[in-house]
């Protein structure tokens, strides 16, 4: 009963206004036009000759197309630890006291950003043509104390990873440079205060802090990494997923149902690492969840307060003690 008192029920006031609850259309209608849509979209796949999926399924899991695979994942998850050691690097360098330091580290980043992927990967295919030889030595002399073959070393698949991995560095240290940037200068003078070193601060005490803002531009690179590995045709290397199911294709004449099988493995795998990635933030996430401010705030009862009874606003009391002073 006293809870309908306090609602206002049971008490005769005079010309009552009754609400009523606001009609949303417009969800609805947006639903409705979403599900016509979609089921649109999926009667034209079924339906569709030209998409053959007696074809799709014959060569989903065909042995070729999972090599490919394997081969697409190995070259992605090679050239990024690659990429990400190196990232980690140049962006150091770019911090660094020493001009010497960031002056290679600019050029670095400027050259693997300036130029195309494709192109650069076109170059460490041809290695082997520009430099035949790889040999330590006296340098500006025919002194030799070591030498190998180019082809050797850079082979098709090294080539590949090498030429994925410095280009991608290139950007992810632009990224670890904003997320070093991010964290409170106050931390180093901290850190300082407690006689840490450069290297000590930078492997305790930043990196960790930056790591919150680096994972999710990092997750987008490594999905876009996956995808650009079917550039690496361009080295040529022939055993990546892209050029996998291409040569099925042109084998039998059938290029629409084979890219659908490309599409599919892409989209699985680019599902998964979107699934590390969410975990990956949360896990460097931890302490910096937004919280809810105000008399619903997950706040601790004052002294006297019971956890079913409202939480006073603590603006609201320093508010009120600073007029009762002023009064």
């Amino acid at each position: 009963m006293a809870k309908k008192q306090a609602d206002g029920d049971g008490l005769n006031i005079p010309n009552r206004i009754t609400a009523l609850p606001v009609r949303r259309v417009g969800p609805v209608v947006a639903a409705v036009i979403v599900v016509l849509l979609a089921a649109m979209l999926v009667q034209g796949l079924i339906t569709n000759p030209k998409l053959d999926w007696p074809t799709v399924w014959k060569y989903l899991f065909n042995e070729n197309v999972l090599e490919g695979i394997g081969y697409t994942l190995l070259l992605t998850v090679i050239s990024m630890v690659v990429a990400i050691i190196l990232s980690v690097i140049l962006a150091i360098m770019r911090k660094s006291i020493n001009p010497v330091l960031r002056g290679v580290s600019w050029f670095f980043i400027w050259f693997f950003r300036g130029t195309p992927v494709y192109t650069q990967l076109v170059f460490w295919g041809l290695f082997a043509v520009l430099i035949p030889k790889i040999s330590l030595g006296v340098p500006f002399t025919s002194i030799s104390f070591w030498s190998i073959d180019s082809d050797v070393v850079i082979t098709a698949f090294n080539a590949a990873w090498i030429g994925l991995a410095l280009n991608e560095a290139a950007y992810l240290s632009e990224i670890v440079r904003a997320g070093l940037e991010a964290v409170d200068p106050g931390q180093t003078e901290a850190a300082k205060a407690l006689g840490m070193n450069r290297t000590l601060i930078m492997r305790r005490i930043i990196l960790p802090q930056a790591m919150r803002i680096i994972i999710p531009p990092t997750g987008n690179e490594t999905i876009g990494m996956l995808k650009t590995t079917s550039l690496v045709l361009a080295v040529p290397f022939t055993l990546e997923l892209q050029f996998a199911t291409n040569a099925i294709a042109n084998r039998i004449y059938k290029p629409i149902p084979l890219l659908i099988v490309a599409c599919f493995w892409y989209l699985l795998i680019t599902s998964i690492l979107m699934v590390v990635q969410s975990r990956l933030e949360k896990h460097f996430g931890k302490g910096f969840d937004a919280r809810a401010m105000g008399t619903r705030g997950k706040q601790p009862p004052l002294p006297g307060k019971t956890d079913g009874e409202p939480k006073d606003d603590v603006n609201k009391l320093n508010e009120a003690a600073f007029n009762g002073l002023t009064a």
